[in-house]
């Protein structure tokens, strides 16, 4: 294989339980969002638009959709023979074969696959998070700093810090202090799970920390306290726009809901810095009859007939005459029958509600609507 600079390990394997039913049938990074995409899209355009053209997506639960999505990666430009988008499973071993036991663990039983690239660098991402970035730049900074790893940081409210890895830094950025998900945080500049890493020092890091049996072999709780208990040259890299994690329900709702308004900082329609998808191809939504739209977004092949307000229809609904569809997230191929109201509401992938149905209000906690899933979500 080409020998590349820079490579990505993207890690799209994971259960995402707090968005419940959302995620039964699918890993987290292959939840639609948007209308038209699928939560992965984020990172894997930033990869695109950054320059870099070589990507392994590692996944492990519930991978069906996810592997028929991404397919040959063309839709993001990522099928090169030369590099393109690489999915990498679990696989069976000598000893047998399991789950990965952690975000290290994943990125060790794959390290022949970095290897065939021979990179000097690797860019370790989450395939769950809301973001725009030029990788290229934070690449740039980590040379500079002649970094043996560095972390991409954002400043977050103090009452949310404890969530987080927390990192404490001197004047030039470099990392003096790191804790995992501390209950008294002594800072409030939190890792965004975005890691560049010289391979050399990644490598050996990866093989010690196999070794190590008390290891939960994960990044934050593992590797980067040796690393910085060792006095490798760790650095922060500071980034002021818009990130969300996805990972709950109200996040998943609000960072949609951001979507619609002007000024909230992520624009998804910004033609500079694209997002990718590979939504499925059907012919322009159709309004009918009494039916309207205010303030939305509806993605083709949609047919609407009834009320939609403030809310996002995803490709391939249906929603009758009479229904109401207010501050409301309805995924695709979802078929909305006549005289439904639905408020602030997120009706999951493949569902058809019945006549005539009532969901959510204007206030309390979002309502999540799963009824009569279909068995195609692809």
């Amino acid at each position: 294989m080409k020998k590349k600079e820079c490579i990505a390990m993207l890690l799209a394997g994971g259960q995402g339980s707090r968005l419940n039913a959302l995620t039964k049938n699918n890993a987290k990074p292959a939840v639609s969002f948007g209308g038209k995409y699928r939560i992965i899209d984020f990172s894997l355009s930033n990869c695109v638009n950054s320059g870099i053209d070589t990507v392994g997506v590692l996944i492990q639960y519930r991978p069906l959709i996810l592997n028929h999505y991404l397919g040959t990666g063309d839709a993001w430009d990522l099928d090169s023979s030369n590099g393109g988008v690489h999915l990498l499973p679990p696989y069976a071993t000598e000893t047998g074969g399991q789950w990965y036991a952690g975000t290290a663990d994943a990125i060790y039983h794959n390290i022949d696959f970095i290897s065939a690239y021979d990179p000097e660098y690797v860019l370790i991402l989450s395939g769950d998070h809301l973001y725009k970035m030029d990788y290229d730049k934070m690449l740039a900074a980590h040379k500079a700093n002649n970094a043996d790893l560095t972390v991409s940081v954002i400043e977050v409210p103090w009452d949310e810090a404890s969530r987080f890895g927390i990192m404490s830094t001197d004047e030039e950025g470099r990392i003096v202090k790191f804790a995992e998900k501390p209950a008294q945080p002594e800072s409030n500049l939190a890792s965004m799970g975005i890691y560049i890493f010289s391979w050399p020092v990644l490598k050996q890091a990866l093989l010690e920390d196999h070794e190590d049996a008390a290891s939960d072999k994960d990044f934050g709780k593992n590797i980067i306290p040796k690393l910085l208990a060792e006095g490798k040259n760790l650095f922060s890299y500071r980034f002021e726009g818009y990130w969300k994690d996805v990972g709950t329900i109200d996040s998943y709702y609000e960072a949609q809901m951001e979507l619609m308004d002007e000024g909230t900082g992520f624009d998804i329609f910004d033609r500079k810095n694209r997002v990718f998808s590979n939504s499925n191809i059907y012919p322009p939504h159709q309004v009918v009859g009494a039916g309207s739209i205010a303030e939305s977004m509806v993605c083709n092949g949609c047919i609407i007939e009834g009320e939609v307000k403030h809310s996002i229809i995803g490709f391939n609904c249906v929603i009758e005459e009479g229904c109401v569809i207010e501050h409301s997230i309805v995924l695709p191929n979802s078929h909305i029958r006549k005289g439904t109201k639905l408020v602030r509401c997120i009706v999951n992938e493949g569902c058809t509600l019945m006549e005539d149905s009532n969901y959510g209000s204007r206030s309390g906690d979002i309502t999540l609507v799963n009824d009569n899933p279909k068995s195609d979500l692809l």
